[in-house]
């Protein structure tokens, strides 16, 4: 076959995920093609204009740690910011930002086009090309002429394949509102003999700031000072602290009323959902309206939250109204909430319909067991978010440009961050419904907090080629520090009431903080960021060494390696039932087998004996 030109790595979509793996790729030295409809919609924010949240801001400061973008991103263009569960423990607690979404956009869409070795085309990706009679990747095609010659492909389509935009009983073709599907894709992944799921999600209508009555809301204003989510960057809102406007912008609250739940009621044979006109699986954790009045039907109010898009501008978004009525009835709806009686709809809410590949058909690494060199990543793998897709993004482009340059390919563990347990839940248990990610997925919590990031993965990001040395130098720099002031505080003695303790000890007090140290004179940090991690690492230590315990059988099974080409019918004592699960699987740990729906404990020895004993055989060979 005759190309047109030549990549090492092609990503196809410009959303989240395509993003982090675009410039993961080309930070990496590979040869790199972002390939999306609109060059200037990269970065949009289809839904919600925010990033972070329970469990997902931690995962935004995790593609940070890794040498990601999106965490720079908000820290420059948002425009409040909120640290959430600060009542509770450090495990729960997660940043999340509300985020000026044009500025957002522009900011990535800068981004990527000035980053070297990477080249954007627009265009619609309308098949991919294997190396002929193997089931390896080769090329991709551009709107049905351009070839293009590629050793690795990302695919992050979002909700553009074969998209179905539905408001009540309108439906109409579209990868979001106002922009076209992409239909073509779809056909590669049926002859390659992929399964193709369908699945839902939904946005609520946009609002007029001018026709709503904020006079008797609940004013929700952001911290102060606001917390960064990236490691590297200046205070976060630095793009409006430059242009002399520092402070940040208040969100409201409102909530819903009988005569709202009345009319969804009265009209939910005219929802795409319940009309039957939708097939897909929608999110259980971000459910329309009308799905919450109906599986809530007890409740009298539902809250609601009416957040800007922009620092300037008038559209607000009411966060907890996503519907598919159709629009006329909308109005009616929206106009039955407090402060929102005269409201004007800039835009109908919608839900929308796309095709998905079960993460099942993954490895670990987002690299497809059907063919080499193909990778899936995002909303394409069942997931929901930006967050949840930036970090499967920067994986798939890690690992797309190590193939393309023929060096072994990563893969994130459960107890090194959330991406990694949101990976391994994914390829392992699959999807039934769209995937949320919570910290109640987490068996390491305690140890993947949202402020520590950076330090449990620099070491990995740095031998990967994704931190610069001065970065690397800057975080080592710093948990040594963190640690001598450990060691001198576990050392340094203190006295009260007649007791004596070590600073560590005295540190464990819920009442206590760096602050009273300094208040005894005691020497202190000069950084907050170190006097953070000493305060959690005093109070929660029992608590650290628990779960530490608890997880030692886990990681050490984490460690046994499952060779590719195993054949699991020759393993005594496994069931056909469970062969033909761990063939599917093609697990590549024994802790990956473990996690797998169905797997015993039995078949776990069995397999680990039979390991046992293909290493002695290779030892004697």
């Amino acid at each position: 076959m005759v190309y047109d030109t030549q990549f090492d790595v092609a990503v196809i979509g410009g959303g989240h995920a395509g993003i982090e793996a675009a410039l993961a790729s080309a930070k990496l030295g590979a040869k790199t093609v972002l390939i999306t409809l609109d060059k200037e919609k990269i970065g949009v924010m289809p839904c919600n204009p925010a990033i972070g949240g329970i469990a997902k801001g931690i995962v935004v400061r995790e593609v940070d740690a890794l040498g990601g973008e999106m965490g720079k991103a908000i820290d420059y263009t948002g425009i409040q910011y909120k640290t959430l569960n600060t009542r509770k423990g450090p495990a729960v607690r997660s940043p999340r930002a509300q985020a000026d979404k044009e500025e957002y956009r522009k900011y990535m869409v800068n981004r990527v086009a000035n980053t070297e070795n990477l080249t954007v085309i627009e265009g619609e990706a309308t098949n991919i090309f294997l190396k002929k009679n193997s089931n390896e990747v080769e090329g991709v095609e551009i709107d049905g002429k351009i070839r293009i010659k590629v050793r690795s492909v990302v695919v992050t389509t979002g909700t553009f394949l074969e998209g179905v935009v539905h408001i009540g009983d309108k439906r109409f073709p579209a990868g979001r509102m106002e922009e076209k599907p992409a239909n073509k894709l779809p056909d590669f992944y049926r002859r390659a003999g992929f399964p193709l799921l369908r699945f839902k999600t939904g946005t609520p209508a946009r609002l007029d700031r001018n026709s709503i009555d904020f006079s008797g809301l609940e004013e929700a204003p952001g911290d102060e000072p606001p917390p960064k989510f990236s490691f590297w960057t200046e205070p976060a809102g630095s793009y409006w602290f430059k242009k002399g406007q520092k402070e940040q912008v208040p969100c409201y609250i409102t909530y819903t009323t009988p005569e709202t739940h009345r009319i969804i009621r009265e009209n939910l044979h005219r929802t795409a959902l319940y009309g039957g006109a939708i097939k897909g699986i929608g999110p259980r954790y971000c459910p329309s309206i009308e799905d919450k009045i109906v599986k809530f039907e007890n409740k009298e109010r539902h809250t609601v939250w009416l957040e800007p898009e922009t620092k300037d501008g008038i559209s607000i978004y009411p966060n907890g109204l996503s519907t598919s009525l159709p629009e006329e009835i909308q109005w009616e709806m929206y106009r039955s909430i407090p402060g929102l009686e005269n409201v004007v709809l800039l835009k109908p809410a919608y839900a929308i319909e796309y095709d998905i590949v079960p993460p099942t058909e993954l490895y670990p690494t987002l690299e497809t067991k059907r063919i080499k060199g193909l990778f899936h990543a995002g909303n394409f793998n069942g997931t929901t978010g930006y967050e949840e897709a930036a970090g499967q993004g920067i994986v798939a482009g890690i690992n797309a440009a190590r193939r393309a340059l023929g060096k072994e390919m990563i893969y994130i563990k459960r107890d090194e961050a959330y991406i990694g347990i949101m990976i391994d839940d994914l390829t392992t248990k699959g999807v039934v419904e769209p995937y949320r990610l919570f910290t109640s997925r987490a068996e390491y919590r305690l140890h993947l907090r949202q402020d520590n990031p950076v330090l449990r993965l620099y070491k990995k990001a740095y031998e990967i080629g994704m931190l610069s040395e001065k970065q690397y130098k800057l975080v080592k720099e710093t948990e040594e520090e963190i640690k001598q002031w450990l060691q001198r505080y576990s050392e340094q003695r203190i006295k009260e009431n007649g007791k004596s303790y070590t600073v560590f000890e005295y540190l464990k007090r819920a009442e206590i903080t760096v602050e009273k140290l300094r208040e005894k004179n005691i020497p202190v940090p000069e950084r907050d960021y170190i006097t953070e991690e000493i305060e959690i690492q005093a109070k929660y230590s029992g608590y650290f060494e628990r779960e530490k315990k608890l997880n030692e059988k886990m990681k050490h099974l984490e460690s046994i390696k499952i060779p590719p080409e195993i054949d699991y019918s020759k393993i005594a004592g496994l069931t056909k039932e469970v062969v033909q699960k761990l063939s599917k699987a093609k697990p590549i740990t024994l802790g990956h087998a473990a996690r797998l729906e169905g797997i015993t404990p039995a078949a776990i020895t069995a397999i680990m004996v039979y390991l046992e004993k293909m290493r002695r055989e290779k030892v004697r060979g």
